[in-house]
């Protein structure tokens, strides 16, 4: 009886390349996957950062039977200091806000008063660079799937609270004989502090915060601002931050993520870029109006009436696909898409200016999401 010795075959050439592509069309499936499911737990840590955000603004709240003032602090700081110094110790952030209390000394060097103070006569350009505190990274405030990292200047912010959807007077102290109150239409202003008796709309129906980005100097839409020049041109036309028209034109329509080349920019990457500083109220830095729908672009100052940290389109926005988040004034957090029905910016290519407080939103569904006294009707998030 014969015994068959048992053979062994290999692989062919063939086959081994069969096997390869296979596995090089399975990894290219998988790889989108893992980068869309890091993404996805990126925006939730986001939404529970503002979530966070929003029960530091309730619980603040509940102790001072109001919010932070959109522009506040002690005489010295200008009125420059935004809700996210006065929410610290409702974000378990206390010994930070310790420290701002009592400014005095730091490290052996003396700071009070004036190295508190962020605004006036320059200040804010030496001390931004100086506090300490300002450089220390809030983790409520900060989104990860923004990569922006600041150079030599505070910690960055891509939280902001809501000024309503004026462009004209934003910053304006309410002292201040210029002050408009028909502007005054957001949850948040410049020396007023708002309660939620202030918010007639319903707070469930009106935006309070919303996330923005940080500036690459890549002249992005998102986080860069378009720079009203003292000298007219092509890239700074007159009259660019209330004629929405000149604003949407400056996007370069062969990369519609970016400014034109020719578009003069707020070049001041980090701390004076949207979100350059965490404590800064002014609407270019941690402000915005819902004007243009998320992911748009922002452009600051107003021919004949001032520069962007006062007037302007300021655009919220984020590095998440196709939206961004929003805190609402009951602390729920919403996803806006790009597409929210915002009017029609042709329609209305001059910002108005809001001669009649009652008047209706020009800005569709975002703009009446933004007020927090227009008594729009039908106003819900999509």
């Amino acid at each position: 009886m014969q015994t068959r010795l048992n053979q062994h075959r290999g692989f062919t050439l063939v086959e081994l390349l069969v096997v390869i592509a296979i596995i090089g069309v399975l990894v290219g499936l998988l790889l989108p996957a893992v980068q869309a499911a890091r993404e996805a737990a990126r925006r939730m840590s986001c939404s529970n950062n503002f979530k966070q955000v929003g029960l530091g603004l309730h619980n603040y709240h509940a102790a001072f039977n109001q919010f932070p003032m959109g522009g506040g602090g002690p005489s010295y700081s200008q009125n420059r200091l935004n809700p996210n110094v006065g929410i610290l110790p409702f974000i378990e952030q206390q010994a930070l806000w310790e420290q701002l209390a009592n400014p005095a000394r730091i490290n052996g060097i003396d700071f009070a008063p004036f190295g508190f103070r962020i605004g006036g006569n320059g200040v804010m350009g030496a001390n931004h660079t100086t506090y300490p505190p300002w450089f220390t990274i809030i983790p409520a405030y900060q989104c990860p799937s923004d990569p922006a990292v600041p150079l030599n200047s505070s910690a960055f912010s891509n939280v902001a609270y809501c000024y309503g959807d004026s462009v004209l007077r934003l910053f304006y102290e309410v002292a201040n004989g210029s002050y408009d109150q028909a502007t005054d239409r957001g949850v948040f202003r410049r020396s007023r502090a708002k309660g939620f008796r202030d918010i007639l709309d319903g707070t469930s129906n009106t935006i309070a915060a919303g996330e923005i980005p940080n500036y690459l100097a890549d002249k992005s839409i998102i986080g860069g601002v378009a720079h009203a020049s003292n000298t007219p041109g092509p890239g700074a036309p007159a009259g660019l931050g209330n004629n929405l028209s000149l604003c949407t034109n400056l996007v370069d329509p062969l990369r519609p993520t970016f400014f034109a080349p020719a578009t003069v920019m707020w070049n001041n990457a980090g701390a004076g870029s949207r979100g350059g500083r965490w404590m800064d109220a002014l609407p270019m830095l941690c402000g915005f109006n819902t004007v243009l729908p998320p992911n748009s672009p922002t452009c600051g100052g107003i021919g004949g009436w001032g520069p962007e940290w006062e007037h302007g389109v300021h655009t919220v926005g984020s590095r998440h696909p196709g939206g961004c988040h929003v805190l609402m004034a009951d602390g729920a957090v919403a996803f806006i898409t790009d597409s929210i029905e915002a009017g029609n910016a042709q329609a209305n290519s001059i910002s108005r200016n809001f001669n009649n407080a009652g008047e209706a939103s020009p800005y569709g569904l975002w703009g009446a999401l933004g007020t927090s006294i227009g008594r729009e009707a039908n106003v819900a998030l999509p």
